[in-house]
C-alpha cells in the first residue's frame, strides 16, 4: 500500500466551497493535508478590487506579495509532496518554479474555463502560470487541448462531483406530501436561464420555483420575482440538499458560456435522489441512461412537455430518481472517486519531480 501523500492544500475553505469537499475526500482516503485557506488572506472593498486588478493582470500588489510569500513559507516549513491549488489567480510563475525545485508536485484544479466565451475577469496572471504547473485538472475535453496548447506539462480531465456527506437521499418514506416545490431550479442566472424559467412559468403556465442569490432580482422582471423567486439568498449545504428533497422536479442546465459538457448540479441532484430533468448533452448522455436514470430536454418546448408528463406521475419520478442515485454511486460521480483519480496521476508524476530536486542539489 502506498504511503500517504503530504499535501499543501491551497484553496477557499468555506463550508460552502466545493474545494473544501475535495479536501475532505483527500483526508478520507488517508492523505495528510496541510491547509492554507485563501479566504483568510484576501480582504474586501476598494483595496481588494484594486489589488485584484493589479495582481491578476500584472502580478503586482500586496495580495500577490503576501500570498506567494505564505505559500513558500508553508512549503519550506511542512515539506509537502504536493501543492494542490484551486484556481489560484495570484500565484506567480517563479513561486511554482521554486516549489518544483524543492521536489514538490504542483497541481492546479479549476472548474472554470479560462478559455471560454464567458470572459470572466482575472485570468491574465493565471495564464502565465500554466506551463509552470506539473498537472492541471480540468472538466472539459477541449480544456485538455487548450492547456496543452499553452504549454501545460500535463492535463487530466475529471468530472465535477457530489459530496457524499452532504448530498444524500431524504429520510425513508419521503414523498410528494413532503414536497412544496413543484418545478424547481436552485442556482445561478447564467446564460438565458432567467428568460427560460420565466417562459415556463408565464407562457406555459407551469408552477416554477427559483432559489438562488439576490442577483436573480436583476435578471428577472419584477413580475417574475414576485411570481417565481423564493427566499432571500442562496441555499447552501443542508438548505440546498433539503431544497432538492422538497422539489418534485429538479431542473439542471449546462453553462454554455463556460462550454460545460455536464452540470455539477446534475450529480448533486442525483445523489440526493431528486428527480433530475436536465439539459441534454453528450456529457449527460454518457453518464445517465435517458428516461431511466434521468430525463433530458433540448429547448423550451421539450422541457415543458417533460414537465407536464412527469409532474403528475409520482411513481415514475420516484423510480427514475432512485435509479439515478444508484448510478451516481455505482459509477463514482462522487468526490472520493474523482479525487482518487487525481492522486493516482500525482503518484505517476512524483518520481520525475523528485529527479528535478536531485539535480538541483
Amino acid at each position: 500500500m502506498a504511503a500517504p501523500l503530504k499535501i499543501l492544500y491551497v484553496a477557499p475553505l468555506d463550508e460552502r466551497a466545493s474545494s473544501l469537499y475535495r479536501l475532505w475526500a483527500l483526508e478520507r482516503a488517508g492523505q495528510q493535508a496541510v491547509r492554507l485557506n485563501t479566504q483568510k488572506l484576501f480582504g474586501a472593498g476598494f483595496f481588494w478590487k484594486l489589488n485584484f486588478w493589479l495582481g491578476t493582470k500584472f502580478g503586482l500588489g500586496t495580495i500577490v506579495w503576501r500570498f506567494n510569500r505564505e505559500v513558500l513559507r508553508m512549503a519550506r516549513e511542512h515539506k509537502p509532496d504536493v501543492m494542490w491549488g484551486d484556481k489560484l489567480l495570484f500565484l506567480l510563475p517563479k513561486t511554482l518554479d521554486a516549489l518544483r525545485a524543492m521536489g514538490i508536485v504542483t497541481v492546479n484544479y479549476s472548474i472554470d474555463n479560462p478559455f471560454g466565451p464567458r470572459r470572466d475577469l482575472g485570468w491574465e496572471l493565471y495564464m502565465q502560470c500554466i506551463p509552470h504547473y506539473d498537472l492541471h485538472v480540468v472538466q472539459r475535453d477541449q480544456n485538455v487541448l487548450d492547456y496543452k496548447a499553452r504549454g501545460a506539462r500535463d492535463a487530466l480531465k475529471i468530472q465535477t462531483a457530489y459530496e457524499p456527506t452532504i448530498h444524500f437521499p431524504p429520510p425513508a418514506g419521503w414523498s410528494d406530501k413532503d414536497r412544496d416545490r413543484e418545478v424547481s431550479f436552485i442556482g445561478t442566472p447564467y446564460d438565458q436561464r432567467a428568460e427560460f424559467l420565466t417562459e415556463l412559468w408565464k407562457q406555459d403556465g407551469l408552477p416554477v420555483v427559483v432559489s438562488g442569490g439576490l442577483v436573480w432580482k436583476q435578471h428577472l422582471t419584477a413580475e417574475a420575482v414576485a411570481g417565481i423567486y423564493r427566499g432571500q439568498g442562496e441555499l447552501f449545504v443542508d438548505d440546498y440538499r433539503e431544497g432538492i428533497w422538497r422539489s418534485k422536479i429538479n431542473l439542471s442546465f449546462l453553462t454554455h458560456s463556460n462550454q460545460d459538457e455536464f452540470a455539477h448540479k446534475s450529480f448533486e441532484i442525483a445523489a440526493c435522489e431528486g428527480f433530475l430533468l436536465v439539459e441534454r448533452s453528450e456529457g449527460h448522455l454518457q453518464r445517465f441512461i435517458e428516461d431511466e436514470e434521468a430525463v433530458f430536454f433540448s429547448g423550451l418546448e421539450e422541457c415543458a412537455a417533460k414537465i407536464r408528463q412527469y409532474l403528475p406521475d409520482e411513481a415514475a419520478r420516484t423510480r427514475i430518481a432512485k435509479a439515478g442515485r444508484e448510478r451516481a454511486e455505482r459509477s463514482g460521480y462522487h468526490n472520493d472517486r474523482q479525487v482518487e483519480r487525481i492522486v493516482e496521476r500525482v503518484r505517476e508524476i512524483l518520481p520525475a519531480v523528485a529527479r528535478v530536486k536531485g539535480s538541483a542539489v
